[in-house]
């Protein structure tokens, strides 16, 4: 490195007479020329860079210093040659080397093209029209084009890094063109959407391109008259489920727009022909909306929902975007995207919806939506506020799902009447492709949100259609990957569904048949009963505790029971018991916290607290003399083994019946009431550990997204790690309450609760969205916890169990035939990409065959570019057939 800093030649390369004082940064090798040949190697070569040897060391220098001077149009030697010099020689060229100042010459003869025709036609594109002073390379353009499309690399970092090329010292000061720049790849972005979309061709010109018009359309997803016929009827009315058009809705709150310039000063230049709505329309609906108040949820509390209204916007133009995407294939839908003024309001986000509807014509529509179950309610007495133009088709078959990832926090009544699992015609699909593409687009969010309002749109709409294309070049591989990996799938859980039909049809032969009627009746009209659902009602200890008190009072009235206390049940004072065990892991809890240098009032609430808790325990076990005498031995002798005045009350050894059963008898009524209670403990346990869990998760990401500074994160880190121990709380209560279940069990010949009151590990204490070390979104299971259901109460009750296997069959049979359709789907996307990539050629070499022009140069361009995508389309079919053909010919139907 150090030997190139010096000259290597000792004369010339190139006439090896003179002494050579050149080099050239970007030539290949390190040849030596002196001044004269430089200049005649660097002809064709304006922009490379130049070092001269001033005698002790190479510095930079330029060809425009060393008199070379660029000549557009016609040149020396021509009939026609008449440079135009009318003004100075210092025009800037932004180029990947750099910015360079050249000397540049226009052509002035007669016939010559304007200045910017010119420097276009030499792949130098203008910052104006009029007299311009600057331009950049196409060379660059595409390379910063590519760049800020794959890294989010933004105008001024890529600028900034031009500069450095040239100049990192900050000593040569070099012209800033830093706006000329952003216009130069603002206007670039716009003509190549256009120039891809085939608007050159349109003989109205392009003022004449409709909304959503220049959108990167999904080849996959059912395009009438495209890759299916154009007349629905004609499709086999068994087979219609397959087209049906599956779109996912939502919103993303990163995308946010400062208050900065306004769209008459800032226009978009698309003017909505891609994914962004036409803003004008859609802020005239929305005025007059504003003061319509958002609908409460009756789900869960969805901040989506409740908090659209009061959400702050407090400096922000748009607090985000809502977007509407291709389910499916994860393609952002034409016109499918809006600015959100005040959160995810119904008005805008039904607008958004209804504008991508406009460009899809499929009669079955499957819309998933995270809000889905609230979002639904009054769909279409609001699609008919909007103007005709706008309406959805209310002969449309409109189905509503909630995302697989975000069904969990909603209700149960939600998880069954909103999911891809249960409802047919929709395959495998998950609903979630809006969140996977916000993982892409996010990182623009930093330069989008400093932007103007229409530079901010058409800088997004590149990005969309971007990666629109992207996911288009992939259908080859992602479609082929998805049915390699189906096709095992589905005979997996066919031969699984028809095992347990045999074991069941051994002992209940009428009942499946009567199962099999009652899903497909649910399937065909979901008001009927669900077949999915449990009938029995939530276990609590509320209301374990309510039902014994009742059960004891029947007992009394009828003489069936005397008490041995008069104030005092067995129910009661087990249930007194499971408190004590409450306060007892409080307390420890609460001791083991309070340090080495607790305070004084620390010390006596402590004291205080430990003081009561004996004496509630001194009560307790008096009640258990004479309630359980046969405990009263065993306590004797625990009590002269060890001094009982050195144990803590926390510490202290209650003695239930689960405890001593392995060694004292206990009859079973006594048993069987400690067993309801600890099942409901469980229970309780349980949903104490899933809404601490909720909280958690929802303070981790409200302090990511809003917290700065040490005092406001060190109270939330207080908050948390109070939650944090009610969480180790609620795990203890359940694994304490699981071990005496486990003891009650046997004696009392329980068996089936373990199948929903699993052993609780530390990998199983997580939020839904938590992800185990190795596991990715495809691979990623939710804990347990999330996905029981509610124990059965009595497991000798043959109507329970029955009802257990109902649903566990129900859930199979879902499983088995959402793979079989998926395979179905995956086929009839092939088979439709296929299709459209062929209707695109066939529109390409429409257009070439039809544009006409006087000029044979233009028409031959024409001609050239419409011929080259409709090749690029014909590769692409090829490719697929090619691909896909071993894959299609082992998916033959299951018998």
């Amino acid at each position: 490195m150090l030997r190139s800093e010096g000259r290597e030649h000792a004369s010339c390369s190139m006439c090896f007479q003179a002494e050579p004082c050149y080099r050239c940064k970007d030539c290949l090798g390190r040849a030596l020329y002196c001044s004269g040949c430089i200049l005649a190697t660097h002809s064709l070569h304006p922009l490379h860079a130049i070092q001269m040897w001033n005698g002790n060391f190479f510095e930079s220098t330029s060809l425009k210093a060393l008199g070379l001077r660029v000549q557009l149009g016609h040149k020396p030697g021509d009939p026609c040659y008449n440079p135009d010099r009318s003004f100075d020689d210092t025009f800037v060229i932004i180029d990947t080397a750099g910015i360079h100042t050249i000397a540049l010459d226009f052509c002035g003869c007669e016939h010559a093209p304007s200045q910017f025709q010119q420097l276009l036609r030499f792949s130098w594109f203008p910052a104006t029209t009029s007299r311009p002073r600057t331009a950049a390379t196409f060379r660059l353009l595409e390379q910063f084009h590519l760049l800020s499309l794959e890294s989010k690399i933004s105008a001024y970092e890529f600028y900034t890094a031009l500069s450095r090329l040239v100049d990192n010292t900050g000593l040569v000061g070099l012209k800033d063109r830093y706006e000329s720049f952003l216009r130069i790849t603002r206007e670039w972005r716009h003509l190549k959407m256009l120039k891809r979309m085939g608007r050159a061709y349109d003989s109205h010109g392009v003022q004449a391109t409709h909304e959503g018009e220049c959108a990167v359309l999904c080849p996959a997803c059912p395009h009438p008259g495209k890759n299916i016929p154009l007349n629905f009827s004609e499709i086999r009315e068994d087979k219609r489920w397959i087209h049906a058009q599956f779109v996912a809705i939502d919103a993303n709150f990163r995308l946010k727009r400062k208050k900065v310039s306004k769209d008459s000063v800032d226009p978009s230049l698309s003017k909505g022909w891609a994914y962004f709505v036409e803003e004008t329309a859609y802020k005239d609906y929305l005025s007059n909306r504003s003061n319509i108040p958002q609908e409460k949820s009756t789900c869960s509390s969805h901040l989506a929902v409740n908090r659209a209204d009061i959400l702050r916007n407090h400096g922000l133009a748009a607090t985000g975007v809502g977007t509407v995407d291709c389910a499916r294939h994860n393609m952002k839908l034409p016109s499918s995207v809006g600015d959100l003024q005040k959160g995810e309001k119904y008005c805008n986000m039904d607008y958004v919806f209804v504008a991508a509807m406009r460009h899809l014509h499929s009669p079955i529509l499957n819309v998933s939506y995270d809000i889905a179950c609230q979002w639904s309610k009054r769909f279409w007495d609001r699609m008919a506020t909007f103007p005709p133009h706008l309406q959805l088709d209310t002969k449309t078959h409109v189905t509503f799902f909630v995302p697989k990832f975000h069904l969990p926090a909603h209700i149960q009544a939600c998880q069954t009447r909103f999911s891809f699992n249960f409802i047919p015609g929709v395959g495998r699909t998950d609903g979630e492709v809006p969140e996977r593409g916000w993982a892409n687009i996010n990182p623009a969010a930093s330069s989008t949100k400093e932007m103007g309002p229409g530079s901010r749109r058409d800088i997004l709409d590149d990005h969309f259609g971007h990666w629109n294309w992207k996911k288009v070049t992939n259908l080859r591989n992602s479609l082929r990957e998805k049915l390699r990996h189906s096709i095992p799938k589905r005979a997996e859980l066919q031969d699984a569904l028809e095992q347990l039909e045999e074991s069941i049809t051994a002992d209940h032969a009428s009942k499946l048949a009567e199962w099999r009627q009652q899903v497909s009746e649910w399937e065909d009209d979901r008001s009927r009963p669900n077949p999915y659902e449990h009938k029995g009602g939530t276990l609590t200890m509320a209301a374990v505790r309510l039902e014994l008190a009742k059960e004891d009072a029947s007992d009394l009235l009828q003489g069936i029971k005397a008490n041995v206390h008069e104030d005092c049940s067995m129910s009661i004072f087990i249930s007194i018991g499971l408190e004590l065990e409450e306060l007892q892991r409080r307390l420890k809890r609460d001791k083991a916290e309070k340090g080495l240098h607790a305070t004084d009032t620390q010390e006596t609430r402590l004291i205080e607290r430990s003081s009561s808790l004996q004496r509630r325990i001194d009560g307790w076990v008096k009640l258990q003399q004479l309630l359980l005498p046969m405990i009263t031995a065993e306590r004797t002798k625990q009590v002269a083994e060890m001094d009982s005045m050195a144990s803590p009350p926390e510490l202290f050894d209650l003695m239930l019946p689960s405890k001593v059963i392995a060694n004292l008898p206990c009859d079973e009524k006594t048993l069987r009431i400690e067993w309801r209670l600890r099942l409901a403990q469980a229970h309780d346990a349980l949903n104490s550990l899933r809404s601490n869990l909720r909280a958690q998760s929802y303070i981790f990401k409200f302090k990511d997204q809003n917290l700065r500074g040490q005092g406001a994160n060190t109270r939330a880190q207080n908050t948390l790690k109070a939650i944090k121990a009610r969480i180790d709380t609620a795990a203890n209560k359940y694994n304490e309450a699981r071990s005496a279940l486990e003891n009650l069990a046997p004696p009392l010949n329980e068996t089936s609760w373990s199948s929903t009151l699993h052993p609780l590990l530390a990998r199983d204490i997580r939020g839904m969205s938590d992800l185990l070390w190795g596991e990715t979104e495809g691979t990623r299971k939710i804990s347990w916890i999330w996905s029981m259901c509610g124990a059965v109460y009595d497991s000798t009750d043959e109507a329970g169990a029955l009802e257990d296997i109902r649903i566990e069959w129900c859930k199979a049979r879902a499983r088995t035939n959402r793979w079989a359709e998926e395979v179905e789907l995956l086929l009839e996307e092939m088979r439709r990409t296929i299709a459209f990539f062929e209707w695109e050629a066939a529109r390409w070499n429409t257009q070439a065959a039809e544009f006409s022009c006087n000029d044979p140069l233009v028409l031959e361009g024409y001609h050239a570019y419409a011929l080259r995508q409709a090749s690029l389309r014909h590769a692409l079919a090829a490719s697929c057939r090619t691909s896909w053909s071993d894959m299609i010919a082992s998916a033959a139907p299951l018998v």
